[in-house]
């Protein structure tokens, strides 16, 4: 859509199969994104045979568009996720949501992917409720026996943070960025190596159950003893019983021309975000662009006058950026859930779907793909843990659900302007 700024600085030689012909596999994996890429390359390192069908190219979703932000946690936060669970089960979460991070930058080390590794992040306040919102964070990360970083204000967070907008920011040793399409490529490329079969253009039409699945893709099937459904806001209703548990949330970024000030802004390369509901998140880019995402749509069409509307948001964050150039501007879908934890589960015994992950998911997604491999292995404890909780459809079937959808963000949206 529009120009990707990751496109244009891919730097990954990957090259996917063309599904020529019927093929029979242990395990077939429904979409190209990290999840699936990583699922086929844990699975085919313990030996397993496996088709991943993409029916674009490999990366062209949500995981080679967003904002390339490497958290640990989730969409929802973690006083929700003990509401939704409990206590135990939630310091579990957290616990892997931080391999998840960890297993991300060793990944990128161990097959030296060129995804500009980052660490650091500022999770920024803009409002008093903000600043009380962080403190209460630092007590939960404590609670959970986590690092806690220092809440930055005054002449402290703008030496750091050269922002009029913020009272105050967290700081964050453990989360990061990187370049999300070179490091979805490069576990693609690694997967491939490994001995998994990777399609594009393999545009799946129809799912037959049974002891051996029968996965439809124009004259050509495939056979598998297990599936891994991870097309995430991209399935378009492939699989009934996944309906409804995800609405397609468009979100867009966009990149300025290369500026000798952007380092000055974020003099320690952070990653930032906000604390609004509908958010701003930025960073440097290597080539010292600013890549600032934000907007949503909730028809998924890009907003009208999108470049311009980008910028403002912007320079109301960095005014030094007023005369700025929008060089690349570009978006796409992430699936949001309505209590914005992940989801994940077992549809049959030999189906399995990993979605859910609420525009927090750079990180989650690569761990997803190995416990989906776990669980297909036979060990499914860990994978088990994320189906234990609870989701529930959005309401007003096909016909009304973004309607309630956007009447429910517009409340929260007004919350953030108030």
């Amino acid at each position: 859509m529009l120009n990707n700024y990751y496109h244009a600085t891919r730097r990954v030689n990957f090259v996917a199969n063309t599904l020529a012909r019927d093929v029979a596999v242990d395990v077939a994996i429904i979409g190209g994104g990290i999840t699936g890429v990583s699922a086929a390359l844990h699975l085919a390192e313990r030996g397993y045979s496996v088709a991943l069908l993409e029916a674009q190219n490999i990366g062209w979703g949500a995981s080679g568009r967003n904002g390339g932000q490497v958290l640990p946690g989730f969409g929802c936060s973690l006083h929700q996720l003990k509401n939704l669970t409990d206590a135990e089960t939630m310091k579990r979460l957290w616990d892997m949501s931080v391999e998840a991070v960890e297993l991300l930058y060793a990944q990128i080390s161990r097959f030296a992917i060129p995804a500009d590794p980052v660490r650091g992040y500022l999770h920024a306040a803009i409002k008093p409720r903000h600043v009380r919102d962080l403190r209460m964070e630092q007590e939960e990360l404590a609670a959970l026996g986590a690092p806690v970083g220092r809440l930055l204000e005054g002449a402290e967070l703008r030496a750091r943070l050269d922002s009029p907008r913020y009272l105050a920011a967290l700081e964050d040793s453990i989360s990061g960025h990187i370049h999300p399409l070179n490091y979805t490529l490069g576990l693609a490329k690694a997967a491939q190596a490994a001995g998994a079969k990777l399609y594009a253009g393999a545009k799946i039409s129809r799912v037959e159950e049974g002891t051996t699945l029968t996965l439809h893709a124009g004259p050509h099937k495939v056979r598998a003893k297990f599936l891994l459904v991870a097309g995430g806001a991209y399935l378009n209703g492939l699989v009934d019983d996944l309906s409804g548990y995800v609405m397609p949330v468009g979100t867009y970024i966009m990149a300025t021309e290369p500026r000798a000030d952007v380092p000055s802004l974020i003099p320690h390369n952070e990653a930032v975000a906000d604390l609004n509901f509908v958010l701003d998140y930025f960073r440097r880019s290597p080539d010292d662009r600013m890549l600032f995402g934000g907007r949503v749509s909730y028809s998924t069409l890009p907003p009208p006058s999108l470049g311009p509307s980008m910028l403002k948001r912007a320079t109301r964050v960095f005014p030094q950026l007023k005369d700025a150039k929008v060089e690349f501007l570009w978006g796409g879908n992430v699936d949001i859930t309505v209590n914005r934890a992940p989801h994940f589960g077992h549809l049959t015994p030999n189906i399995l779907f990993a979605q859910g992950f609420s525009g927090h998911g750079v990180a989650l997604t690569g761990l997803a793909g190995k416990l989906a491999a776990e669980a297909i292995a036979g060990q499914a404890e860990r994978f088990d843990v994320f189906a234990r909780i609870p989701h529930a459809r959005f309401p007003g079937g096909r016909a009304l659900r973004t309607p309630a959808l956007l009447a429910a963000t517009t409340w929260f949206r007004l919350r953030d302007m108030l």
